[in-house]
């Protein structure tokens, strides 16, 4: 089968040949698209690259941070936020973190190996915004919409307001490879409001309200957040340790926000 390449010089052209997304395989770093590519288990007919779009931008203005789809993980590490360096840095490894990108990360499928999106969890902490096109057009709207119907989208941008403080607690296993089993990430905005959200656990990241409620009373919070998500087994854990885990990470993230008070 012969593959169409597209490969646009700008945003707007990347929106154009982008279209409905109908039959349309996006390839931002390729971390993960490529390897499905290689191994059979994807056959696209028509890839957009987006790797000259011009989507790869950084920017702050005032207090917003919007950070363009095709962004490599490892340049959040320097925009002085401490939950996104911590969480970007526990991505892979350093070469997959210079290739892989953050709109691939928000748009990328579950997998029965291995839990993906690591970034998802503290985007939603931090009350981030995504910019995506499809067949209504453009159009922006908080990442928690965006996650539960992100199908047919193509991520142009993220941005979101500097928080007071945030925090990023993970479960780490020495043979995962780099992979992030369970995570909690958490945010104080400026107005004293806290955000709590998780990844690792079934589906894309997810808040967590129910802890958040209790967020002055982190081992009540902690216990809550059990309530606000589902588990699921891999082969890196059970959802039964996940289950059990979350809420001593939300405790933690909930005491290093306090410690910053």
């Amino acid at each position: 089968m012969t593959v169409e390449v597209l490969i646009p010089s700008s945003p707007a052209e990347a929106v154009e040949l982008f279209g409905d997304g109908a039959g349309t395989t996006v390839i931002g770093g390729g971390t993960v698209v490529v390897p499905e590519i290689t191994h059979g288990r994807l056959d696209p007919s028509r890839v957009l690259m987006l790797a000259r779009a011009g989507l790869g931008g950084v920017s702050s203005e005032g207090e917003t941070v919007t950070i363009g789809a095709a962004a490599s993980i490892e340049s959040l590490l320097d925009l002085g936020v401490d939950a996104l360096a911590a969480c970007a840095r526990n991505v892979a490894d350093i070469e997959i973190r210079g290739q892989a990108t953050l709109g691939g990360n928000l748009c990328v499928g579950g997998s029965s190996e291995a839990p993906r999106g690591d970034l998802q969890g503290c985007l939603l902490a931090l009350g981030a915004r995504v910019r995506s096109s499809g067949a209504d057009g453009e159009r922006s709207e908080p990442l928690e919409d965006f996650l539960a119907n992100r199908g047919g989208r193509l991520v142009l941008d993220v941005s979101f307001e500097r928080p007071a403080a945030s925090a990023y607690a993970a479960l780490e296993y020495p043979h995962t490879h780099e992979y992030t089993v369970l995570a909690v990430s958490g945010a104080r905005t400026a107005s004293g409001e806290t955000r709590l959200a998780a990844t690792g656990v079934a589906g894309p990241g997810s808040r967590l309200p129910s802890a958040e409620a209790k967020a002055s009373d982190p081992e009540a919070a902690g216990g809550a957040a059990v309530s606000d998500v589902s588990f699921a087994d891999d082969a890196l854990a059970s959802a039964w340790y996940r289950e059990q885990t979350l809420p001593v990470l939300v405790r933690r993230v909930l005491t290093q926000l306090q410690e910053s008070a």
